[in-house]
């Protein structure tokens, strides 16, 4: 992914992985990263507190890495618009 999203981190690589929540959010707040989810408690977060952080809500079920990568693929443009806008989250399906 990092031809399209260089910039981009995983919480693992940030050895954030054990990190609760509260956490991630205020990391990606204060660095300016969007936050990329399986998880809805962050799409909650972001209605209730507004950016920053974007979030991208992933709502693909169980889906391998693969499968992962080529919806963030094919959502690349979304993506950057969601960046560039006023929405907080983005749903991907």
């Amino acid at each position: 992914m990092a031809d399209l999203f260089p910039e981009s981190a995983h919480v693992r690589l940030l050895n954030m992985d054990r990190a609760s929540d509260t956490v991630i959010w205020e990391f990606a707040r204060q660095h300016e990263y969007a936050i990329v989810t399986q998880d809805s408690d962050f799409a909650e977060r972001s209605k209730l507190l507004g950016p920053p952080p974007k979030v991208v809500w992933l709502r693909c079920g169980n889906a391998t890495p693969q499968r992962i990568e080529a919806l963030l693929r094919a959502s690349a443009e979304l993506i950057a618009e969601l960046s560039l806008g006023g929405d907080s989250y983005l749903e991907l399906f």
